[in-house]
């Protein structure tokens, strides 16, 4: 008998090591098609999605999901969306929505994801709403579980909500929802409460899978660590022979994502055991769901694939790859940036108040001292924005009180000026040039913009202050003064080939121009959807404003 323990025991040795061998075999080649298939889908995504605006669909979920994926999107992407939500905020007076509060707590979320400060935008704190507790849980329990995933994607505090009559506190959210647990250890939309809609006591699995995200960061809680066992235990009940899950006698790709996200959030294994049916796996089941290249099907029976499908299952694939990979969660956003082009070589930058780090110690941040300030001719401008901002700090003014000619040509003299006002540099005349007397209203400007390279001279002797700018020049000035401003301006070879040859006319820019302009354009000072940089250009006062405007956003000094 001891003999055959003897022989046995290699044997069980070495099954252990083959079955573990291709475990991880698996487990690797598994995530390769993980990989893939969401490297795809953002691909379609951005195709689709050409022009992301505040929404369920077509929105938040795409610009979280490509931010948290961490992939190549260009930063003008980002711009967009966020311009679109701003718009959207102020035409609605900061009110999304009377009742239904996750209105704010999805923006909050695709906000986050990006480095955007949901607690100013366009002058509207959208974190102020999620403060009122009977107002935020009117819409049933989506309400609580969504305001604190909102709430503790970048820990958030709770501002005071003066008009509200019960005040909100995160621990009253989570009692909100542990206190709908239903007997079956699950969650549904009004369960669990004397309202309850008919036919809604029984767990629904997207719901359980939601409220297992928002508990997730308060498993050291004994109470939420038991209903969330509870809940997991449910899940495993509900899901299918197949790996998937039903929604309302509905099965259904999107139930299978939720539960995806759920147990990325709670660090679970997309292969742990309660969660694998017949062999099958969540991913097998996603999988199923699946077109080539262009997103996922809500049902299997369609033909084609759905858009609110193709979302949800696209940001559940990025949560169980940063899971696996063991990087912060789809929804714990403290690693998050300021938005940026992943193509491109600029690096993010780390703030301080008052410009970045390393900027130049002259440069200082332009008050705003004329409050309201615009133009009865840029009314409805696309660059309206970027010329009131610049007016309201006095960095540019217009041509009269009232009209700002956003199509005139900007002189050298005036672009000097109104960048070195822009970086808050103090101008001093220095005779520099022989055709800029010092006796000129714009000599301390040119020499100082001058003396701090941002411009040179048309000669050694002459800087020709009354000549015009092309587009490449305006490009190249703007960039060394972000250089000014601490930010790194300089591109490789090959990004300034791909980002430049995008664009029908890139061969009739100049050689010296082609650093400034691949800056510009791959760090949205430039829009880089236009189809020409028409480099020889004459610029116009309006599009300098845009320029401008934008660099110094980025550069921290707004």
């Amino acid at each position: 008998m001891k003999q055959m323990k003897k022989n046995i025991l290699p044997i069980i040795l070495m099954l252990i090591m083959v079955l573990g061998n291709t475990f991880s075999a698996f487990a690797a080649v598994q995530q390769s098609v993980i990989e893939q298939t969401a490297a795809e889908t953002a691909k379609y995504l951005q195709k689709t999605v050409d022009k992301p605006q505040p929404g369920s669909i077509g929105g938040e979920w795409v610009i979280m999901a490509l931010a948290r994926g961490e992939y190549d999107v260009p930063e003008s992407y980002y711009d967009k969306y966020y311009e679109a939500v701003e718009k959207y905020v102020k035409e609605c007076k900061g009110i999304l929505h009377e009742k239904k509060y996750s209105e704010y707590s999805r923006t909050i979320v695709a906000l986050s994801a990006i480095g955007k400060d949901p607690s100013n935008v366009g002058g509207y704190n959208l974190l102020t709403p999620l403060g009122d507790f009977n107002k935020t849980i009117w819409q049933g329990i989506n309400g609580p579980i969504w305001a604190l995933i909102a709430l503790d994607s970048k820990d958030y505090a709770i501002p005071q909500n003066k008009s509200a009559e019960v005040q909100a506190t995160r621990e009253m959210y989570v009692e909100e929802i542990l206190k709908r647990q239903l007997s079956d250890g699950g969650f549904s939309l009004t369960g669990g409460t004397s309202s309850a809609a008919q036919g809604d006591d029984a767990a629904d699995a997207d719901i359980t899978a939601m409220a297992l995200q928002a508990l997730a960061k308060y498993q050291d809680r004994t109470d939420v660590k038991a209903a969330t066992e509870k809940a997991l235990n449910c899940l495993s009940k509900l899901q299918n022979d197949d790996g998937g899950y039903s929604s309302w006698g509905t099965v259904n790709a999107e139930s299978t994502a939720q539960v995806i996200v759920a147990l990325s959030e709670l660090g679970i294994s997309m292969n742990d055991s309660r969660f694998l049916k017949n062999g099958h796996s969540l991913m097998d089941n996603l999988s199923k769901y699946y077109v080539k290249g262009k997103g996922f099907k809500h049902i299997l029976s369609e033909s084609q694939s759905n858009q609110m499908a193709t979302e949800q299952c696209f940001y559940a694939l990025v949560a169980a790859n940063r899971e696996s990979k063991g990087e912060n969660s789809l929804y714990r956003m403290n690693d998050a940036v300021t938005a940026f082009n992943t193509m491109s070589p600029i690096n993010p930058q780390k703030y301080t108040a008052g410009g970045l780090t390393n900027k130049n110690t002259d440069v200082r941040v332009m008050p705003v001292t004329k409050e309201g300030r615009t133009f009865a001719d840029i009314s409805g401008h696309k660059n309206q924005k970027a010329i009131e901002a610049l007016s309201k700090r006095e960095i540019i003014n217009g041509k009269t009180d009232s009209e700002f000619k956003p199509d005139d040509t900007m002189t050298r003299a005036e672009f000097a000026t109104i960048v070195v006002k822009a970086l808050g540099l103090n101008p001093k005349a220095e005779n520099v040039f022989t055709d800029v007397s010092d006796k000129a209203w714009y000599a301390g400007y040119v020499d100082t913009a001058y003396k701090y390279k941002i411009v040179s001279g048309t000669s050694a002797e002459t800087f020709n202050p009354n000549g015009s700018i092309t587009r490449q020049e305006a490009a190249s000035m703007v960039t060394r003064a972000a250089s000014l401003c601490g930010m790194d301006t300089s591109v490789e070879e090959a990004a300034i080939q791909n980002t430049l040859a995008q664009f029908t006319d890139y061969v009739q820019v100049s050689s010296w121009a082609n650093n400034a302009l691949a800056f510009c354009y791959s760090s949205s000072i430039l829009d880089s959807s236009d189809l020409e940089i028409l480099p020889k250009t004459t610029i116009k006062r309006s599009e300098i404003a845009e320029m401008l405007y934008r660099m110094l956003d980025k550069a921290e000094l707004l």
